[in-house]
């Protein structure tokens, strides 16, 4: 038997049919006629020497054969038009697609992106507001921000500021509720889209590291953070805020961080890219745009105490 490869038309007319289970429908996404597509298939048999469909009297079904070609077929063609996608993203020096969390997306890059527009016009950023696992290369994607405490060390990784969360809200509430202990007292927020950080970072963490036997679980729950924040910003309580999505908040005054005490969560934000991307000129750009970006809140955590909770 030969080693060597049929034609690829061959391949892709099988490929087609397989996955129509049809050679009219395969024919008509190939803009081909149906008897090329069936001369394409019938040349691919051939080269096998055995059958890779069984022709029935109104439809077609795969022998074992094409069985074992199909899933193969398909995860090539996948593949190769997966590395087709990256090849032409490597020439495309315009656009920059990014994917970050809803939440991250939300509270710190859409309020900052109209500063990198101004120093980038040449820069057409795209953003995918998603918590998916990210495939580079199937979904089309440049750079990912995600947040964790460990990264897939296949890709190119650059780790962002340290993440805590400390209790923030409005300056009123902030003068009714002086203390950590009272605290006690207030209406709390609870943001569950952390639940998933060990060791634990939520209100009765933060209390048991303040000294405080407190185990609140009694106020408007959140699956998502930018939500638990929006609500700490309309003065409904006080929320457990995680660095990266209050320090702007912070820093503009329309949040108070009253405490200097705060717990580390863990895990942080990592800039993700596939290796070798990383000094594309418009990734770089935005990675040093974000870490200056970075630098400018850096203030907020001075004087502050970071604790490890275990």
């Amino acid at each position: 038997m030969p080693d060597r490869l049929p034609p690829l038309t061959a391949l892709r007319a099988f490929d087609a049919a397989a996955r129509h289970m049809s050679f009219a429908k395969a024919a008509e996404e190939l803009s081909v006629t149906p008897a090329a597509l069936s001369f394409q298939i019938k040349s691919l048999e051939e080269h096998l020497g055995a059958p890779l469909f069984r022709r029935l009297n109104r439809a077609v079904e795969l022998t074992d054969a094409g069985k074992t070609l199909a899933h193969g077929a398909a995860d090539g063609f996948q593949t190769l038009a997966a590395a087709w996608r990256a090849t032409q993203r490597l020439q495309d020096g315009q656009t920059l697609t990014v994917t970050a969390g809803p939440a991250f997306t939300a509270k710190w890059l859409a309020p900052r992106l109209y500063e990198f527009a101004q120093g980038h016009p040449d820069i057409e950023l795209r953003f995918s507001a998603s918590l998916r696992i990210v495939d580079f290369a199937r979904d089309a994607v440049d750079v990912a921000i995600r947040y964790g405490a460990t990264v897939d060390p296949d890709l190119w990784a650059l780790p962002l500021a340290e993440d805590w969360v400390a209790p923030v809200m409005t300056p009123g509430l902030a003068e009714k509720y002086p203390t950590p202990q009272s605290l006690t007292k207030a209406p709390l927020i609870f943001d569950d889209s952390i639940n998933f950080v060990e060791p634990r970072c939520d209100w009765r963490a933060w209390f048991s590291a303040m000294g405080i036997a407190y185990g609140p679980d009694h106020g408007p729950r959140f699956s998502q953070a930018d939500h638990a924040i929006d609500a700490a910003l309309a003065g409904v309580g006080v929320v457990l805020g995680r660095r990266a999505l209050v320090v702007k908040d912070i820093a503009e005054g329309r949040l108070v961080l009253p405490f200097p005490q705060a717990i580390m969560t863990g895990g942080r934000f990592h800039f993700l890219c596939p290796q070798g991307t990383q000094d594309r000129p418009q990734v770089r750009a935005f990675r040093d745009w974000i870490v200056r970006e970075i630098e400018k809140t850096a203030y907020v955590t001075e004087g502050l105490e970071i604790l490890r909770v275990s």
